[in-house]
C-alpha cells in the first residue's frame, strides 16, 4: 500500500492544535465532477488514434476564448515563451526587454535561448513594465518588448505597441498571470507578436502543469508548430524527418481534458477570482495600501489580489507572515526583483521595483475561499496596519 496523502499541512513552522482553525490556502484549482469525468476518459480512451483529442479540443476552445487564430498547447507557459522567442528567431547576440520585478519564468527563456534579459522599472500604480524606461533601454541589439501582465494587472499595451513599432521591435505577451484581464476590449494575451499563458496548479484555469502559445501570425505559427515537434514540419512525407533542432514541450492528452472542463467553466472561473478581490477590496478600504488596479477600459482577472503599502506606513511585512502562520494562513511574498538575484548581479537595480518588493504581499485567492475565511484575513491585515 501507498502512503496516504497529506492534507490540509500547516504552513512551514506554524504550530498546530486542537483550537487552530482550518487552513487557508494562498490559492487551489477548482476541480469538479466534469474535470474528473473527462480526465478518466482521456485516461481509458484517449491513445492510439486518439492520443490528440482532448489537445486539438483544447486548443481550439482556447482560440475561441482569446480570439486568437492560432494555438499551441504547451508543457508550461515558460515552455510556450520560449517556442515563441525561437519562432522569432531571437538568439545570441539579441536582447529583449522586460520589467525588473517578475518571476523568473519569464527571464529564463531569453537566457537559454542565448540572448540577453535587459530588466528595466516598472510602474508605480500597475507593477508592470514602464514604457519610458522600454524606450530608454532600446539599443541596435533590441530584438523584442516582453510585456508581462504581473498579477492580472495590464501593460499599458498602447504605449508599447507604438514604441515597438516605431523601433521595428516585436511586442510579445506573457500573460500567465492574466487569463480573464482586458486591455480595451482585447483579452490579454492576443495582441502581441505572440502570447503564452500558464496552466500551473496554481491558475485561475489548471492543467495541473501546462501552458499555451497563442498567434494571429500564420508564418510564426508554422515555425513554431514545426519547433514544438522536434524540428519536424507539418507535412513532411518522411516519417521521423526533423528539418532542425526543436523542442519538447507538449501538453499531454491528459492534462488537456482537464483543461477542456476548466475553459467550459472559465467564466465561473474568472467570476470566482473577481468575487475574491472585490471582497478584499470592500473589507481593506481605508487602509495606507493599494491593490490590483483596473484603470478604465480594463477588466483584471485578479488572479492574485496583492497589496502594497504605501511608503512610511509602518507596514512589517515579515510580522504579517508571522501571524498569518500562527493562524494556519497561507502568505506569499511579492516577487523580488530580478536584478537582486545572484544570476542578474551585473545588472542596474531599479528604485521602483526595489521599493515595491518589500511593501507587498499576495493575499489568499481561490474559488471558493468564503467570506468567513476572508474576514480572517483580513483581520490580520488590519491589525498589521493598526486597525486591528
Amino acid at each position: 500500500m501507498g502512503r496516504p496523502l497529506r492534507r490540509g499541512r500547516a504552513p512551514h513552522g506554524a504550530v498546530v492544535n486542537a483550537t487552530t482553525p482550518g487552513r487557508i490556502f494562498y490559492t487551489k484549482p477548482s476541480i469538479t465532477e466534469l474535470e474528473v469525468r473527462y480526465a478518466a476518459d482521456a485516461a481509458a480512451n484517449g491513445w492510439g488514434e486518439h492520443c490528440y483529442d482532448y489537445i486539438l479540443r483544447f486548443e481550439q476552445q482556447f482560440r475561441e476564448h482569446l480570439g486568437s487564430r492560432h494555438a499551441i498547447a504547451a508543457s508550461s507557459g515558460t515552455g510556450a515563451i520560449e517556442l515563441g522567442l525561437a519562432g522569432l528567431g531571437i538568439g545570441p547576440g539579441d536582447e529583449v526587454i522586460l520589467g525588473d520585478i517578475n518571476w523568473i519564468a519569464s527571464a529564463a527563456p531569453i537566457v537559454h535561448l542565448g540572448a540577453s534579459p535587459v530588466l528595466v522599472d516598472v510602474r508605480p500604480d500597475t507593477w508592470c513594465l514602464d514604457p519610458a524606461a522600454v524606450e530608454a533601454a532600446i539599443t541596435p541589439r533590441t530584438r523584442a518588448i516582453l510585456a508581462v501582465h504581473l498579477y492580472g494587472n495590464l501593460c499599458d499595451m498602447d504605449a508599447l505597441s507604438a514604441i515597438a513599432q516605431r523601433h521595428g521591435l516585436a511586442l510579445v505577451e506573457d500573460a500567465a498571470e492574466a487569463i480573464g484581464s482586458v486591455w480595451h476590449g482585447r483579452r490579454a494575451g492576443s495582441m502581441g507578436a505572440f502570447g503564452a499563458f500558464s496552466f500551473h496548479g496554481t491558475k485561475t484555469v489548471t492543467t495541473g502543469e501546462g501552458g499555451v502559445f497563442v498567434t494571429d501570425d500564420d508564418a510564426l505559427y508554422e515555425r513554431v508548430l514545426t519547433l514544438s515537434n522536434h524540428g519536424r514540419a507539418r507535412g513532411e512525407a518522411r516519417q521521423f524527418w526533423p528539418e532542425r533542432i526543436g523542442f519538447k514541450f507538449k501538453m499531454s492528452n491528459l492534462q488537456a481534458a482537464i483543461g477542456c472542463a476548466q475553459l467550459e467553466r472559465i467564466d465561473t472561473l474568472v467570476a470566482g477570482k473577481r468575487r475574491v478581490f472585490e471582497y478584499y477590496r470592500n473589507a481593506l478600504a481605508g487602509l495606507p495600501l493599494a491593490l490590483n488596479p483596473e484603470p478604465a477600459g480594463t477588466r483584471n482577472g485578479y488572479w492574485m489580489p496583492t497589496l502594497v503599502a504605501d511608503p512610511g506606513s509602518g507596514f512589517d511585512r515579515q510580522r504579517l507572515l508571522g501571524r498569518f502562520a500562527e493562524e494556519n494562513i497561507d502568505g506569499r511574498v511579492f516577487f523580488w526583483p530580478l536584478s537582486s538575484l545572484p544570476m542578474f548581479a551585473g545588472q542596474p537595480r531599479h528604485a521602483i521595483s526595489d521599493s515595491l518588493s518589500g511593501r507587498a504581499l499576495n493575499l489568499p485567492s481561490y474559488h471558493d475561499l468564503s467570506s468567513a475565511d476572508m474576514d480572517r484575513v483580513v483581520r490580520l491585515v488590519r491589525e498589521a496596519f493598526g486597525d486591528g
